[in-house]
């Protein structure tokens, strides 16, 4: 894997949580199983570096009791992906290749019941903005109390990040142009553009 993908900055990171909140969530050498996939919402300090990451899950998941125990985490955040042909390229002797994105981070996660309803109330403020009424959790009436019962809020604390962003930054200038223009995926184009936005300026 050459140095190239795994150079980003603050912003990049910030953006694929915000755009691909969607997470596998896994305890340290626990069975595959338990594995869960997870909304989450990034937080970050005033550089703008993410530091920890807010979520709920069923306090039914095996999960929950695993981490209650042992509080390191995994979480597995894919990005864009997707395959780029030599038509994308326009040269026929360009090899094909996969483009994309991937987090991995290493966290303690912190449970607790006085987080459950920001969580919530958060990812739906979160995933809700810009329609034309949003939705609040409130309007389930009985049933949100109940819910909330059967769920927990957390936190946790990043340690680790191991981030890929594999978009064409070893490409020469004129097949990184052509693939900015021909790529079919508009979120491709999009990432590829924001990761060498110092070449295509």
């Amino acid at each position: 894997m050459t140095a190239l993908f795994t150079q980003h900055g603050n912003e990049d990171v910030r953006r694929l949580v915000a755009q691909y909140p969607l997470a596998w969530v896994l305890s340290e050498a626990a069975p595959i199983t338990t594995a869960t996939m997870l909304p989450m919402l990034g937080q970050y300090d005033e550089d703008g570096r993410l530091t920890g990451l807010l979520g709920h899950m069923s306090r039914r998941r095996p999960l929950y009791e695993l981490l209650s125990a042992k509080p390191q985490a995994h979480f597995l955040f894919t990005g864009p992906q997707g395959y780029v042909s030599p038509e994308h390229s326009g040269r026929r002797n360009w090899g094909p290749t996969w483009n994309y994105a991937a987090l991995r981070i290493e966290a303690e996660v912190r449970f607790d019941e006085a987080l459950t309803e920001t969580a919530v109330a958060r990812l739906v403020e979160t995933c809700e903005a810009g329609r034309k009424e949003p939705w609040r959790a409130p309007e389930l009436g009985e049933r949100y109390d109940a819910m909330l019962g059967a769920i927990i809020g957390f936190e946790a604390r990043v340690t680790t990040i191991d981030a890929t962003f594999k978009l064409a930054q070893d490409e020469d200038d004129a097949v990184l142009r052509q693939l900015v223009e021909a790529h079919p995926d508009e979120a491709m184009r999009s990432w590829v553009r924001a990761l060498n936005r110092d070449r295509l300026r």
